[in-house]
């Protein structure tokens, strides 16, 4: 197997958390270090730390002091991936399994699984991603619809409904008070904006005569604005208006019969917060004029005659600025939406790829059967020879040589066994998606029509790796089986792709013929 060096490798980590009762059947943790390893030495990647949680209980491994090492290294970019056996190993709690690759997923890190030939580094790996942060999405959508109720009954009593009051004010007994440190700067805000008619400048400014936002942070433009729209400061606190989507993604309005306004103490006058966001509304307005929209394949479609085609508006349209060839937005999408129909609702297609193994894999795998049969042998014949030797029919001279003979043999067929699984497994990734990422993508493409731009851009950027417009359409899709029935040949290195390219004739949505991508 060719191996692969370079001076600036991904540095990543080995996460080792193996049972005492797995220990006991015979897991080793240095079987599953060893393993890693040769793995990531097989990629390429430099191993920089090890995350040992031997004998640690699954049930909950968030708070171990070794979890938080690594979720600090991840943070820190000390490493941008973590290797382990499988995913039962990260962690068994689904919850914490979740927040794990959220984790992972927003520090652009990755997650490599030997078992279930999951690796967040390659195209299909990456599916992976899309679909936990799904799954994370059904998860907030369930708890929020459980404490959802009790939202506007607490916020009609005038209780606090949970979160930071905004800056400027505080809670006490369950009344919203002007905080007196905090008060005058956030009627500083109003002041300047008005004066200088910009919220970077308005930043600045504070932060030069050295303000801070209650977490001593910085201003920035973007707190400028969630403070200035804040109608809190003209003397009406807003509760139950917006819905949470998670970390990191911005928050949904409510429809307004389903807010609670309640009266506070006002740091500004009506008049002036009115003022200020009229200013705000038309640079708004301004903005959104100027603004070029964003389209679900930008930056992945390339010109049959070079250059890349972008969306030119008003028209929905992706344009070639050198040959001025044309394809309207809406059609583009229908192409693809029926390269996905020709996959993924053909139950056979996906049987067939899933359960194609790869030659050298299926030898590999009979190499390992026949090393541990002649392992169990080995064990078996130390016994005899103990058993021997303990009955005094055996001299000690030769029960000793016979004995390190074989144990030596012993640590050969343990060593040898370990590089095959590790082989087996950088062959599997770089050659398959595992069957829990392709049935999982199969549904959420089974759902298109209902997913965002957001999700359905996600997804593109997963697997389409470039689409050519020309006299037919080109779609290049990573780690996809073709309807043909083709496989996908074992690749030349480690890192070799496998993939489709379907052509489609341009003018009308008709597969023509499908081949492999080179």
């Amino acid at each position: 197997m060719a191996l692969r060096k370079s001076a600036d490798a991904k540095m990543v980590g080995i996460w080792i958390r193996v049972s005492t009762e797995d220990q006991a059947q015979g897991e080793s943790p240095a079987h599953h270090e060893k393993r890693a390893r040769l793995y990531a030495e097989a990629k390429g990647w430099q191993v920089a730390t090890l995350y040992d949680l031997s004998g640690v209980s699954g049930k909950s491994v968030m708070e171990h002091p070794e979890a938080k090492r690594m979720l600090k290294d991840i943070r820190s970019k000390t490493i941008s991936g973590l290797i382990f056996s499988k995913l039962a190993r990260l962690a068994r709690n689904t919850r914490e399994l979740l927040e794990f690759s959220e984790i992972f997923r927003e520090s652009g890190a990755d997650l490599i699984s030997l078992h279930e030939s999951i690796d967040t580094s390659s195209p299909a790996g990456r599916l992976f991603y899309t679909m936990i942060a799904a799954m994370a999405q059904w998860e907030r959508e369930e708890i929020a619809e459980r404490v959802a109720a009790s939202v506007p009954i607490r916020a009609k009593l005038g209780k606090p409904i949970g979160g930071q009051p905004s800056f400027g004010y505080q809670w006490i007994e369950g009344k919203l008070v002007p905080h007196p440190d905090e008060a005058p700067v956030r009627k500083l805000i109003y002041e300047l904006f008005l004066e200088r008619r910009r919220k970077k400048t308005v930043a600045a400014i504070l932060n030069e005569r050295g303000y801070r936002t209650r977490g001593g942070a910085k201003f920035t433009d973007t707190t400028i604005t969630r403070l200035l729209r804040d109608p809190t400061a003209k003397g009406v606190h807003r509760a139950n208006y917006t819905r949470s989507q998670g970390r990191g993604r911005r928050a949904i309005v409510k429809a307004e019969e389903d807010w609670v306004l309640r009266e506070v103490p006002a740091i500004v006058s009506a008049g002036i917060w009115a003022e200020v966001n009229a200013v705000l509304d038309a640079q708004a307005a301004g903005a959104r004029k100027s603004k070029r929209g964003e389209h679900l394949f930008s930056g992945l479609v390339r010109c049959a005659c070079g250059p890349k085609m972008y969306v030119k508006p008003p028209s929905p349209k992706y344009v070639c600025r050198t040959c001025n060839r044309k394809i309207p937005t809406d059609d583009l999408e229908e192409v693809f939406r029926h390269e996905l129909h020709s996959f993924f609702l053909s139950e056979e297609d996906i049987r067939a790829f899933l359960e194609k193994d790869d030659v050298e894999i299926t030898e590999k795998e009979g190499q390992v059967r026949v090393l541990e049969s002649e392992r169990r042998r080995g064990v078996s014949e130390m016994d005899r020879l103990y058993r021997a030797f303990m009955e005094e029919s055996l001299p000690a001279k030769s029960f000793g040589e016979l004995h390190g003979t074989l144990k030596t043999r012993q640590a050969e067929i343990d060593d040898e066994v370990v590089r095959l699984r590790a082989e087996i497994d950088v062959r599997r990734i770089n050659h398959l998606s595992s069957e829990e990422v392709v049935a999982g993508a199969r549904d959420l493409y089974g759902r298109w029509t209902a997913l965002s731009f957001t999700e359905k851009r996600a997804i593109v950027e997963s697997i389409v790796e470039e689409i050519v417009i020309g006299d037919t359409i080109e779609i290049s899709l990573a780690y996809m089986p073709t309807s043909s029935g083709e496989g996908n040949g074992p690749p030349s290195t480690p890192s070799g792709n496998g993939g489709q390219k379907a052509t489609h004739q341009h003018g009308f949505i008709a597969a023509a013929s499908i081949t492999r991508a080179g």
